[in-house]
């Protein structure tokens, strides 16, 4: 019962892996809202959780509906008086491949996974200021971090955020915020027809969802990625390789293509612990090497 005392809010938890994350949070004893576009999917995953003896509450509200996500938050505290976890997982497929794909598509793809979830995060972001505490995780997809043929719209929202991850976790750590991602492999109305039948065998939710637990205590880490699935985890890095000073010139593109091997070799790669340490190296390696010339 390591989250005794932990009031926590799924989002898209009507059913699929946000049903199995509210019910295993719930088990190690949080408080879950239980969110839900469907009011009815939400109020019935809250009432298997209070028939097994926990304490949740089950709310309809789309994450893209700002004051429904407001309304929500505002219930909580009303309910329960803090929030500490929030699990962004609604979501959303409209697959094609890009030739094919109705900008209308893209655009509400984005919509519900990156702006539904900051929007769910920025309605809890005073919240956990205030007390000092907040644990969030975003779910992003290996689509998103490696590509996915037929999934532009969705892979762009998931990678989007994992860069809104990165820059609330470094906005967030002095006031005990700790956010992570997630990357999530299973067998939901979402992966039907993606995967075949005997990969979705292996890939029950349930087995997702204990990647949560590391991201959510009180010792989490911040900034990680889990990558989860079949009771499989690994970590996912976004890093950045020593690379080759070249420096500038009109023969500056021929010699990068020459020193191309050089540039990509991920040898001594390194986990940049905010966005400037791109530019500060930069920088560091020009003054190393002198005055850079520049072809006007």
């Amino acid at each position: 019962m390591r989250l005794n005392g932990r009031i926590a809010i799924v989002t898209g938890a009507g059913g699929g892996l946000g049903r199995k994350h509210a019910l295993f949070l719930a088990r190690q004893g949080a408080r879950v809202v239980v969110n839900d576009m469907n009011g009815a999917a939400a109020d019935a995953v809250a009432a298997e959780i209070v028939a097994a003896g926990g304490e949740a509450i089950g709310i309809g509200a789309s994450v893209t509906d700002e004051a429904a996500v407001q309304a929500m938050v505002e219930r909580t505290l009303a309910e329960w008086g803090r929030i500490d976890i929030l699990i962004n997982n609604a979501g959303i497929l409209r697959d094609k491949s890009f030739a094919k794909m109705d900008m209308a598509d893209f655009r509400l793809v984005v919509d519900v996974h990156l702006m539904g979830a900051a929007l769910c995060c920025k309605a809890v972001w005073a919240v956990m200021r205030e007390q000092g505490f907040g644990r969030i995780v975003m779910t992003t997809s290996s689509s998103g971090l490696f590509g996915n043929f037929g999934q532009a719209n969705y892979g762009a929202a998931k990678m989007a955020l994992v860069g809104l991850m990165q820059t609330l976790a470094i906005e967030g750590e002095k006031y005990g915020i700790r956010v992570n991602c997630l990357a999530p492999t299973a067998a939901t109305g979402m992966t039907e027809g993606v995967l075949s039948e005997a990969s979705l065998k292996q890939l029950d939710p349930a087995l997702v969802s204990p990647a949560l637990l590391p991201l959510v205590v009180d010792n989490a880490p911040t900034r990680a990625i889990v990558c989860a699935g079949a009771g499989h985890f690994a970590r996912s890095y976004v890093t950045l390789t020593a690379g080759q000073f070249i420096g500038g010139g009109p023969d500056a593109g021929e010699r990068l293509l020459d020193a191309w091997d050089r540039v990509s070799d991920d040898a001594g790669a390194i986990v940049p612990e905010y966005g400037f340490t791109q530019a500060e190296r930069e920088v560091a390696s020009a003054e190393r090497h002198g005055r850079v010339l520049v072809d006007s």
